[in-house]
């Protein structure tokens, strides 16, 4: 009998996880260490990937205007999707309505710690790393995106002196990328350790009093991905939607499950690569950029989210307001860290830009965990399709047929 494939057995676990989780409630928290087995595992991993293959990346790229061109379009892209996906969730909110006639007890003033965000020049200044090696070791990934990309332009300026450096790194990227599939094996045991103790823990008590607002961002990322990425990759990325999304699966549950692209990266590199076709030199760019800068979902979800709290205090919000969420959450989104609960920590700045009651915060900090992961798996999702575009753009995407996937 032919062995399930890795996306088939991911779905079983992730069902019985649902089936567990109901069943057991709260204990099935004694799960959890398979799924903290599994993130260490996934982590361990992150910082010396994306070292490696974005040094041999930029490195490939050969000139400075090539890195130039290449950072443009990544941007240009993210930005462009991330503007659509903050309009849609407002559009979302205004046609679900999740705030009006809800009947929950508001939160008290100050019932939300939320940590407060660092200025725009800190913010930059901190992106260069004082030691390199910390940034290593803290897991700092735009730190860890410019001390790669330094050494890659370095490679780059040297010339035939460097090739014994770059070769390195191109071996060291090819042997955490077979340590990254070995891993991968054990995702749906990880997946079903997540999800069991959040089901059990978020039962439908919590669930339903907001069950729309869970409903509004569920549906406003599914449009976001099949429209926006779809056409994206479909028109400007020439690949098959069933090709794309079949490839890109097994990262975007996975996203879903630890709703960390950070923690993700390595599952999407890997799935880009592999079974997308995307080529290094391309996904090694944009893959790890993308996890820092690119939250289409919490652009969603920050527009859906302002307009509940505006609607459940009763606030009418007037055209300048919604330019400025729009605006607000496309920087803060574009700014938010690739890790769980970051989304709050956003949200309170679009608040507090649009003069709303940041107490509100508190009404979906209950469900921010559910949410979270469907920010994610758009997030895991618009970062290769990205990839995928932008490859193309360059010339060097080279799809690979559906039946040469790997399982």
């Amino acid at each position: 009998m032919k062995k399930p494939s890795l996306l088939t057995q991911i779905l079983l676990a992730f069902v019985l996880a649902i089936i567990v989780g109901s069943i057991f409630g709260s204990s099935a928290e004694v799960v959890s260490p398979l799924g903290t087995f599994f993130l260490r595992l996934i982590q361990f991993v992150i910082a010396p990937l994306i070292l490696a293959t974005l040094v041999t990346g930029i490195a490939s790229l050969g000139s400075g205007k090539k890195l130039a061109r290449l950072g443009a379009k990544t941007v240009g892209f993210f930005l462009t999707t991330t503007l659509i996906a903050v309009s849609l969730g407002l559009a979302i909110g205004f046609l679900f309505s999740p705030g009006e006639g809800l009947n929950i007890e508001p939160p008290a003033t100050g019932s939300v710690e939320v940590n407060e965000t660092e200025g725009v020049v800190t913010t930059l200044l901190n992106i260069i790393p004082t030691n390199p090696f910390a940034a290593l070791a803290e897991q700092n990934i735009l730190q860890i995106i410019f001390f790669a990309a330094a050494l890659g332009i370095g490679i780059t300026i040297v010339g035939e002196k460097a090739i014994p450096v770059r070769r390195f790194f191109e071996g060291f990227a090819d042997v955490l990328l077979k340590i990254t599939g070995a891993i991968m094996k054990l995702a749906p045991i990880g997946v079903f350790g997540i999800m069991a103790p959040i089901v059990g823990n978020y039962g439908l008590a919590v669930l339903l009093p907001l069950g729309k607002v869970i409903l509004a961002v569920a549906v406003a990322c599914i449009l976001h991905v099949l429209i926006v990425y779809g056409l994206a990759v479909k028109t400007l990325g020439k690949t098959s939607l069933l090709h794309f999304f079949k490839g890109m699966a097994p990262a975007a549950l996975v996203g879903f499950t630890t709703s960390s692209s950070a923690a993700t990266l390595p599952v999407t590199l890997k799935n880009a690569q592999e079974r997308v076709g995307v080529s290094k030199e391309t996904s090694s760019f944009v893959l790890p950029l993308g996890a820092t800068i690119n939250m289409d979902g919490g652009a969603i979800y920050q527009g859906i989210a302002v307009l509940f709290i505006a609607q459940f205090y009763g606030i009418e919000l007037t055209v300048l307001q919604i330019f400025t969420v729009m605006l607000t959450a496309t920087l803060a989104s574009t700014g938010a860290a690739g890790v769980p609960g970051a989304g709050l920590i956003m949200l309170a700045m679009v608040l507090s830009s649009a003069g709303l009651p940041i107490e509100g915060i508190a009404l979906v900090a209950a469900i921010d965990r559910i949410l979270d992961m469907f920010r994610t798996g758009t997030n895991i999702l618009g970062d290769a399709a990205a990839s995928v575009v932008i490859d193309r753009s360059e010339n060097k995407n080279k799809p690979i047929e559906a039946n040469e996937l790997a399982s």
